[in-house]
């Protein structure tokens, strides 16, 4: 395949109009199509579809990671660090609560990088985080 591939990922929420306001508004993510039931959403050149199911919200468990409890169920973008640097500022502009505080995770070793954790409307984790060397992404 030459082409770069593209990711989809399905999600509950609680809330269509609240996901629209979350993803599209505060996240800056371009609305596709939708119905009644569902949304899709350009989630960083990606769709991600939220999907009206209230009964299938929120994380439940969390694994340790370099210090912080990280949702395990969770999905996100990484960004260059310039972007990453302006989400976090305008996220706390905002008054998102943070699961996780923007901050480097792994400082001085193989894959270091920015990270922060918070929670859409719909209990949804979300992580977003920036490498100074993209190389380091599957580092080992």
């Amino acid at each position: 395949m030459n082409a770069t591939p593209l990711f989809h990922l399905a999600f509950p929420v609680h809330d269509l109009s609240e996901a629209r306001r979350f993803y599209g508004e505060l996240l800056g993510c371009p609305e596709g199509r939708s119905s009644d039931a569902w949304i899709d959403f350009n989630f960083y050149g990606h769709q991600v579809v939220a999907h009206l199911a209230p009964e299938e919200c929120g994380h439940r468990a969390t694994s340790a990671v370099d210090g912080d409890e990280v949702p395990v169920r969770h999905f996100g973008a990484i960004l260059p660090m310039e972007e990453w640097e302006a989400l976090a500022n305008e996220l706390r502009v905002a008054n998102t609560k943070f699961v996780i505080e923007p901050h480097v995770r792994f400082k001085g070793q193989v894959g270091e990088q920015a990270t922060m954790f918070f929670l859409d409307p719909s209990g949804n984790a979300l992580e977003f985080k920036a490498f100074g060397d993209l190389s380091q992404v599957f580092a080992k």
